[in-house]
């Protein structure tokens, strides 16, 4: 049974690294079978089809997701280290291209096209992240630590929009450096008195 799992495992991750290059419509069945080592067939088995594939690889994202913002809340107490701590892990993905851009953020790009079970799982995402960075907003403005110059949704919508603007700008100029060059003045402003 691991061995059935430890495929499905291969193909999402594989077709993972493929969104993230081409898009939803940057690979097929086929190129996932030529950089794993299987049949299409067998990845039929796993993933009856490419919209079974790819929301099952946006649900997944999300629970990774998830899980990676309660470690944070569990292990970061302070609202303003946990925004820092949130794009330093985005900071040192795109540095060391483990993971140069967010699957949903550039799946957003592509939601006109996209099935409807991907759009929902993608539009799930984005309203998790910004409810959770509304929270943090808003519990670091009470306690004095953030400095918010909107409401704290407003904030935190506009903080999701500057991380992901960060990284298409780090891809666009091929210099992963850029993403701290725009995200530092947003953290700078958040945590400084007006």
């Amino acid at each position: 049974m691991s061995n059935v799992s430890s495929t499905a495992d291969d193909i999402l991750a594989c077709a993972r690294t493929l969104i993230i290059a081409g898009g939803y419509n940057g690979f097929s069945y086929a190129d996932i079978a030529d950089v794993v080592g299987i049949r299409k067939p067998s990845i039929h088995h796993h993933f009856a089809s490419k919209v079974d594939l790819v929301r099952t690889l946006v649900a997944r994202y999300r629970e990774e997701a998830q899980a990676g913002l309660s470690a944070l809340e569990r292990n970061v107490a302070d609202p303003a280290e946990q925004l820092k701590s949130y794009i330093a892990y985005w900071e040192a993905c795109i540095k060391d291209a483990t993971a140069p851009f967010c699957v949903c953020a550039l799946l957003a790009s592509e939601l006109p096209i996209l099935p409807e079970e991907v759009a929902l799982e993608v539009r799930a995402h984005f309203r998790a992240v910004s409810s959770w960075l509304a929270t943090v907003m808003e519990r670091g403005k009470r306690q004095g630590r953030l400095h918010l110059s909107g409401t704290a949704r407003a904030e935190a919508e506009g903080f999701m929009a500057t991380v992901h603007g960060a990284m298409l700008s780090a891809r666009a100029y091929g210099d992963p450096k850029i993403f701290g060059t725009i995200t530092r003045p947003l953290l700078e402003r958040l945590s400084t008195r007006h």
